[in-house]
């Protein structure tokens, strides 16, 4: 099946189209029921932190990537119970695709990650079979780059001199990064995601040093963020929010356990620093209270996890009610980077998004099997390419294949 090629004048008359009938459903009418699902499948990663990647493959012979917020076999068992909804379907029917799949009940609950790396695939195939950038067909963009923040490593917060030597390496990285957020749990000495009990004053102290240290070392060119991973108690979070305050962070994100409670509208009333979380929510359901009852100040979906792009649209709409800002989630692959551009250039409450781009091994730039992507000025520039433009490296994945995985179920390590 060739590729349609779009020309300015064909995308000036199809935004024309009346409210009757969405942007999306306009463009893909003349390519429905052309093309049909033969495939799905599933495949781990020992770089993507528990997500895999999806592949929705069509008797055309397109394929679409996603990116799922479950491990591999997870992902597949649950493909396995969703194949009679898809396969056979016509991959641009994707409403009614996200409807089946998300409402299912028997015999097993949705399963939202792994709906979530379906939906991103079809959303590829979608570009691809209309020869569209996605953003262009969630009726963006409304920018042609997003803004970024990346992650505080390889730093003893709470000595000075490794906080300086941090701040020299970050100011000379060529994406010149203008956010990083640092996490806490090194600082107080507990693992990551685990609870901890109520923080005495010295842990207190500890924090408030650290921080001190961190925006010392960066000055005030470079916003920082305090990084949770919801394991304090109501008290505890109030009590770093005022430690940190000083220090005028970016944001204090997931201090409290992950379900919404009404420690969290107690933690908003008593904070003066922007309350983010979200990355482990899913769907417009698990968002609501935090919006309705005003105990956020910015949502922080994770695409592979909250619904994939159909679902996170919806809670991103959701939140523009509020006028509540959305930034997005993701330590995932080059699927998941290039799926955050498009969904942040098609909205107009997006914030910024979070990604692995720059780190040291450049793992996620080097699954690019063309152009990796580029981040400067702390911006990542939007492909636009038919579909996601995450055009993947098979010797790549192959190498960063998850112990125990084959490549998409063909033999170890891609053997036939």
């Amino acid at each position: 099946m060739m590729t349609p090629r779009w020309t300015r004048r064909d995308l000036l008359k199809l935004a024309a189209v009346g409210a009757s009938l969405s942007r999306f459903e306009a463009l893909a009418a003349p390519y429905r029921s052309k093309v049909k699902i033969s495939d799905i499948q599933a495949m781990a990663l020992r770089t993507q932190t528990g997500n895999c990647l999806i592949r929705v493959i069509t008797d055309a012979g397109l394929v679409g990537y996603g990116e799922a917020g479950s491990t591999g076999p997870m992902a597949r068992a649950r493909i396995e119970t969703m194949k009679p909804l898809l396969i056979g379907k016509d991959p641009l029917a994707i409403e009614q695709h996200f409807h089946s799949m998300s409402t299912l009940m028997h015999t097993y609950v949705a399963h939202i990650p792994t709906v979530s790396g379906i939906d991103i695939a079809l959303w590829d195939l979608a570009g691809k079979i209309t020869g569209l950038p996605v953003c262009v067909l969630l009726g963006g963009p409304f920018t042609d780059s997003i803004r970024m923040y990346s992650h505080g490593l390889d730093l003893d917060m709470l000595d000075p001199g490794s906080c300086r030597a941090w701040a020299q390496r970050v100011k000379q990285m060529p994406e010149g990064f203008d956010a990083f957020k640092n996490s806490i749990d090194p600082v107080i000495g507990v693992p990551p995601a685990r609870y901890t009990a109520t923080l005495d004053h010295g842990q207190l102290r500890k924090i408030a040093r650290a921080y001190s240290n961190v925006r010392e070392a960066v000055g005030d060119e470079i916003e920082i963020a305090v990084h949770c991973h919801n394991e304090f108690d109501t008290p505890s979070a109030i009590a770093v929010a005022k430690a940190v305050e000083p220090m005028d962070p970016l944001f204090l994100e997931d201090p409290l356990n992950v379900p919404y409670s009404e420690g969290w509208i107690a933690l908003k009333r008593a904070s003066r620093i922007p309350i983010l979380t979200g990355e482990k929510l899913e769907l417009v359901r698990g968002f609501r209270p935090f919006l309705d009852n005003q105990a956020v100040d910015i949502v922080h979906p994770d695409l592979a996890f909250a619904g994939g792009i159909t679902g996170t649209r919806k809670i991103a709409d959701f939140a523009a009610l509020t006028r509540s800002p959305v930034a997005l989630h993701n330590v995932g692959s080059l699927v998941l980077t290039c799926a955050n551009a498009h969904f942040g250039a098609s909205i107009q409450n997006f914030y910024r998004s979070e990604s692995a781009l720059g780190r040291p091994t450049r793992y996620v730039e080097e699954m690019a099997a063309g152009n990796p992507p580029v981040v400067r000025k702390s911006r990542l520039q939007v492909p636009m390419e038919p579909g996601l433009g995450a055009d993947l490296n098979p010797d790549v994945l192959k190498k960063y294949l998850a112990p125990g995985e084959q490549y998409w179920g063909t033999g170890p390590n891609g053997a036939a």
